[in-house]
């Protein structure tokens, strides 16, 4: 008899260890998250089973993947940190057994009016860090044994692992997708100049915040804008989504390029608190062949005239945008741009490497800029500075060949 016990736990701990197995590998994140808990509610044999993530700020329990109770994910049921079964989980760090359970210690009204009886939870941890919870029940009076427990633990443990994974990988596809979809397809024709711009996400960290643009103003002059946000991920991308937005709508309304990153710098300090970027915004005037920028903690564009070397252009830096730290008025500089001459504007990661100083990348983009169309610019700059010793961070370039 003693055995046979043994032998069903060991079976049911086996089962509960395959629930993840490489045949799921191919389902998103959430169909993934369905048909695991759909595995462990057979094994345990209970009527229901969730998982309950953590929001962002670790403030709210989201209810996002369920069987059984799958009203509690199409209603969107939030439920606070500190209350109700799951929370009590989540204060003791372990896996926890309400075999009669109360009202006040359900998680949702799904659950109570579904008439659940017995409750076992248990933290969803991966990387030692708390993600969520995974609660299952019977809607029957049931007598869940630490054996039970135990179990439960082994499939939040292997849910937790397979959710960051799985969520990983769903926001470096969305990051992607975003950020491609705000890159411009392509440039505008501008009278006397060719330009051409190039973007590759970073190896180390995926996609990121860097991002180039350019546009007609009402005037006939043009908007030139190469930015990165600070951070990496989906995050980051969105950020940035929103900040390319916001300064399309104000250059629309001024075109003073200091100005300009004024005005999104109150945006951004006063809705992004937690965000910061740097900003090169230019304004070309194709009559005049001059070009007037503002740099927001940006690296200064890299000028080539005919018959030199390239030379970083001496201009004003004021702080980046999201850093409240000064109320001086933001400046610009103005430069002349001569026949057969080049611009190029650029991110941080194409020049920086580790441990070394970034004059040396500045240096090696100021011998790679040629006078040449800005096509060739920009594959003479990549083949000279893409090398196997890159950054791994984001890379944006964007060219202007008079």
């Amino acid at each position: 008899m003693h055995a046979s016990a043994d032998s069903s736990a060991e079976e049911r701990l086996r089962r509960i260890e395959l629930v993840t197995d490489t045949s799921l590998a191919h389902l998103d994140v959430n169909d993934l998250l369905r048909e695991i808990l759909a595995r462990v509610r057979d094994v345990l044999e209970v009527d229901m089973a969730t998982v309950l993530l953590l929001d962002a700020d670790g403030d709210e329990l989201i209810a996002t993947a369920a069987v059984g109770i799958e009203d509690d994910v199409k209603q969107g049921v939030r439920m606070p940190v500190g209350h109700g079964f799951a929370g009590t989980v989540l204060a003791g760090r372990e896996a926890c057994v309400f075999d009669r359970v109360v009202d006040e210690l359900l998680v949702s009204r799904a659950l109570r009016d579904k008439g659940i009886s017995s409750l076992v939870g248990a933290p969803m941890v991966a990387d030692g860090e708390t993600i969520g919870v995974l609660c299952v029940g019977s809607f029957n009076e049931r007598e869940f044994a630490d054996g039970d427990a135990r179990l439960v633990q082994v499939a939040a443990d292997r849910i937790a692992t397979v959710s960051q994974a799985g969520a990983s990988r769903a926001e470096r596809i969305a990051a992607t997708v975003l950020q491609h979809s705000l890159l411009p397809g392509r440039l505008p024709a501008i009278p006397g100049v060719s330009m051409d711009g190039r973007y590759v996400g970073g190896a180390d960290n995926g996609v990121g915040g860097d991002w180039y643009d350019v546009f007609r103003l009402p005037s006939g002059r043009v908007g030139i804008v190469v930015g990165d946000v600070v951070g990496h991920g989906l995050s980051a991308a969105v950020v940035m989504g929103r900040l390319r937005s916001a300064l399309r709508a104000y250059a629309l309304d001024d075109e003073d390029p200091a100005r300009v990153l004024h005005k999104l710098d109150r945006k951004v300090t006063h809705f992004e608190p937690d965000a910061m970027a740097t900003v090169c915004y230019a304004v070309y005037d194709p009559d005049a062949a001059r070009l007037e920028f503002s740099l927001a903690g940006h690296l200064a564009p890299v000028m080539a005239r005919p018959g030199e070397r390239g030379e970083v252009v001496d201009a004003a830096v004021d702080p980046p945008v999201g850093v409240a730290v000064s109320k001086r008025r933001r400046r610009s500089t103005e430069i002349d741009v001569p026949p057969e001459s080049v611009v190029c504007f650029y991110t941080d990661g194409l020049i920086e490497r580790r441990q070394q100083p970034i004059d040396i990348g500045l240096k090696a983009l100021c011998e790679s800029v040629l006078c040449a169309s800005a096509s060739d610019v920009c594959a003479a700059v990549m083949n000279q500075l893409m090398t196997s010793a890159s950054s791994g961070d984001d890379v944006t370039l964007l060219v202007l060949s008079r």
